[in-house]
């Protein structure tokens, strides 16, 4: 099963396998005005998480290593993650939103994705 996404070598390899991943995913996942999609992007630097209504085409909420309560923190990506994912969940609960669908992206659920996902969860967000 092909979704357009030529096979490479080395590193790039890895990132036409996340892209292809992440194309399998988003068959399946959508997100509506009930419960919107938790989309989680990672880089080798940070992370950002976004809650878009998929019908709509709007970002309800979002928050980023790069946000001014998080920048410059201590403490190693994993513990990064889980203030993005607090603060994300905040933000989406000021925007009246209680429920969410979560998009890890095409990238495996642990380390930094798992982290944001058991912040957001403390913080009172529902999968």
């Amino acid at each position: 099963m092909a979704y357009g996404v030529k096979i490479a070598k080395g590193d790039a390899y890895k990132r036409a396998a996340a892209k292809r991943r992440h194309i399998r995913i988003r068959k399946r996942i959508s997100g509506t005005a009930e419960r919107p999609r938790l989309v989680v992007t990672r880089s080798n630097r940070g992370i950002t998480a976004q809650v878009i209504d998929d019908i709509k085409g709007h970002t309800l909420a979002s928050a980023s290593h790069l946000d001014a309560s998080i920048r410059g923190g201590e403490g190693d990506k994993s513990a990064q993650a889980k203030k993005v994912g607090a603060l994300v969940a905040e933000r989406a609960k000021a925007a009246g939103v209680e429920a969410v669908v979560f998009d890890r992206g095409g990238n495996q659920y642990a380390g930094r994705i798992a982290a944001l996902a058991d912040a957001a969860r403390e913080a009172g967000l529902k999968f």
